[in-house]
Formats: C-alpha cells, sequence, structure tokens
C-alpha cells in the first residue's frame, strides 16, 4: 500500500527484517536547524553515535517526492546544502510528494513515516509543543498530537525551551502521552537539565524502558512515549542567560509578526545570536547524547520483543 511512497535503504530493511535496532533521525535539525556545513557533519556524526552504540540510523526525509528512511551520505548532503527544502509536518507529506518536492522531516512527520517503516525509536533533540501566549494564539505543535496516537518513542531533552512547558505538559497529559525522564524526576527544558516540572514517571536504564514500550503497546495502549534525557551537565547553558535570550527572542518573534511554522526556526536563530551560538553548541550536544540513549533503548527494545 505504502511502496510507491515509501523508499526504505536496504541497510535499514536487512535491520528491520532481522529484528535488529534501528533508531530513526530527523532532517529538520539538517535543513533549518544549523548552517551548512555545520548541518551535514552533525548529521553524519549522529549517525555515527547510532552505529557506535549497537543499532542503525535512518534519517528521514522527502527526497523528490518520496519518502526516505535511512538517507545515503550523499542524500544527506543534498539535504544540507539546498536552499528549497520545505519543513514538513503531517498536514504538508501528500503535497509535496505529489508535486515531487523535498521536505525535511519534524518530529510529527519523522513519527509518522518511522511508523510506517516499523521503526519504534526515534531520538530529536526536542519536541514541539505548546508556544508561550497560545491561549490567544493556539499555537500548539502538530507534534503532541501525532504523540497522541503514534507508536513511537521519542527520545529527546524535553520540550524547547521556547515553549510554555507547563501547558505542553498538560497538553501531553490530557491525551494520555506518558513523559518519563530517563534518570531524572524532572523534566529537562533543553539547554538545562531543569525545568521546575515533574516528569510522570523515572526510569534508570535503557532495558527498564523497554520493558515498558513492550507492555504499553501489547496492550494495545496506542501512543506515543516521550523519554526526556537531561542534556549532560558540562554542556548545560546557564539558565539566566539562556531564559534571558528566549524571552527576548519571543518579543521580537511577536513584533514581527512570525508565527506558525516558521516560529521555531525564527527563535532558534536568534537565541543563537543573542548567545553568541552557545546556544547552538549545546544543542549539538544535547542531539549526541539523545542518540546514544536512544541507541541504547533501541538494543534493549529489540531484545525485550523477541523474547
Amino acid at each position: 500500500m505504502y511502496d510507491k511512497y515509501l523508499e526504505i535503504n536496504p541497510e535499514v530493511q536487512t535491520a528491520l527484517a532481522e529484528g535488529r535496532p534501528v533508531v530513526a533521525l530527523e532532517s529538520t535539525i539538517i535543513s533549518h536547524g544549523m548552517p551548512y556545513p555545520k548541518n551535514v557533519a552533525t548529521a553524519l556524526a549522529v549517525e555515527q553515535i547510532v552505529r557506535d552504540n549497537g543499532a542503525i540510523p535512518a534519517t528521514i526525509a522527502i527526497i523528490k517526492g518520496k519518502l526516505k528512511v535511512g538517507l545515503t551520505n550523499e542524500e544527506i548532503e543534498y539535504l544540507g546544502s539546498s536552499h528549497d527544502v520545505i519543513k514538513a509536518s503531517r498536514r504538508d507529506i501528500p503535497f509535496i510528494l505529489t508535486k515531487g518536492l523535498d521536505g525535511a522531516t519534524t518530529v510529527a512527520s519523522t513519527m509518522i513515516i518511522a511508523n510506517l517503516a516499523g521503526i519504534r525509536v526515534f531520538a530529536t533533540g526536542g519536541i514541539g509543543g505548546v508556544h508561550r501566549g497560545a491561549q490567544t494564539t493556539l499555537d500548539i505543535s502538530a507534534d503532541l498530537q501525532e504523540l497522541a496516537h503514534t507508536n513511537v518513542t521519542v527520545v529527546c531533552a524535553g520540550a524547547k525551551s521556547i515553549l510554555d512547558i507547563g501547558l505542553t505538559l498538560e497538553y501531553l497529559e490530557t491525551q494520555g502521552v506518558p513523559v518519563v525522564g530517563f534518570g531524572t524526576s524532572e523534566l529537562p527544558a533543553f539547554y538545562t537539565s531543569k525545568s521546575g516540572f515533574a516528569v510522570d514517571y523515572q526510569v534508570d536504564s535503557a532495558r527498564e524502558m523497554a520493558d515498558a514500550m513492550k507492555a504499553k503497546w501489547e496492550l494495545g495502549l496506542n501512543g506515543g512515549i516521550v523519554v526526556a534525557n537531561p542534556i549532560p551537565a558540562e554542556y548545560e547553558m546557564d539558565p539566566a542567560v539562556i531564559n534571558g535570550a528566549i524571552e527576548l527572542a519571543v518579543a521580537e518573534a511577536g513584533q514581527k509578526g512570525i508565527k506558525g511554522k516558521e516560529i521555531t526556526p525564527f527563535l532558534l536563530a536568534r537565541v543563537k545570536e543573542l548567545t553568541g551560538g552557545a546556544s547552538l553548541d549545546s544543542n549539538i550536544q544535547l542531539v549526541f547524547n539523545n542518540v546514544k540513549v536512544g541507541a541504547q533503548i533501541a538494543v534493549e527494545y529489540c531484545k525485550a520483543t523477541t523474547v
């Protein structure tokens, strides 16, 4: 049914067929998250970390109207150096496909495509959520609805700190999405390890997380899981510095009338400028840490589901 839309890299396809661990990776970070060529270098480093931890990487994107699961190095280079790549969420997928365009996948669309391919673990930087001021703008990321009904575990450093974290957690609770701290009882806030908000549950090992995933989906409790993995302490930012930069960037976005899918790239880029590049360095390191944990969970999930 999906064959005419979906192209799975042979290495990824073989791993899935043999029941070996695979970790999905998004592509928005390549096309909209950082400048070329650092974006390409980071994407390749991320894939290597997945391999070093016993799993197969599957970077996901839409290229020339095809859903790609597992990009080649050449495709990552193409995506990272192109200027007309659409930031693709759920609503965009059919139109990018039928028009033969290129799309960089967000958390929501990466989850959708990973699920189509049968991949259960996805590692990223941070999930989208309820934006500040959403009481009047109703600006809520499609990531949250996808988490409500798509069976993929998302390993992240919490919700992006440019968001309203409290409302994001309330939304996830309403949708029945568990938010799990990996080695922590407090939700990380992307650039920092603490947000002041508690997680639903704490797990302290990849196997413990894998067992919970198995139980959830075997019981037919559909929907994703957020695994919140704190940024390593040595790469944390000073909360006063990063929060000040975020407040200023959010105010500027409001003044400029920036909203919708454009607001997150604007805020991340502006925060990078305001912090002299420090936020980008932290962003890269937290992604590295998340994909390491994601690979470990994928390995344990494969063991748990083959017992």
